[in-house]
């Protein structure tokens, strides 16, 4: 192992859980990715997708074609995305479970989640949102390295 990588391991949270806040984007699916490449294997994962009526805040898995406004549908859709999502983090090596939450904005949901269930380490994607848009839709990769007392890995795009 290099000297590298073995100093990586020990800055890594040790045997807490894992949250990977998904919202079924290509980012999100890359967050676990390389989260499997940076992790021991065998950790236990909580996928978590959060949702809201109306601005849903999230890519549904599949052909999932729904009504917004209807709050029992987007919360099915956002179950069945966090599902997908941990059968990613599975085929990634961790023994993952999934869940929904609802709740606005995105990082407020991802902190109470993690705060409740005595989460280690929160993974996920950063969309790049800066300058304006960054202000006006505002940057949950942002918000919860900035609000969440536990460690964050944030996975950025990589550019070709």
């Amino acid at each position: 192992m290099s000297s590298s990588a073995a100093s990586a391991e020990t800055t890594i949270p040790g045997p807490g859980l894992v949250l990977f806040a998904y919202d079924g984007s290509e980012l999100a699916k890359l967050a676990i990715d390389e989260a499997g490449r940076q992790l021991p294997r065998g950790r236990d994962a909580l996928v978590l997708c959060v949702w809201q009526p109306a601005d849903v805040g999230f890519v549904p898995a599949g052909d999932v074609h729904f009504n917004a406004a209807q709050a029992s549908e987007v919360k099915r859709a956002a179950e069945e995305t966090a599902a997908h999502g941990a059968g990613l983090a599975e085929k990634a090596g961790f023994r993952a479970q999934s869940m929904a939450a609802e709740s606005a904005p995105t990082w407020r949901g991802i902190a109470k989640v993690a705060d409740e269930r005595d989460v280690g380490l929160i993974v996920l994607g950063s969309h790049g949102r800066h300058g304006f848009a960054g202000h006006v839709f505002g940057s949950v990769a942002g918000a919860v390295a900035e609000h969440c007392r536990q460690s964050v890995l944030i996975v950025h795009r990589q550019e070709r």
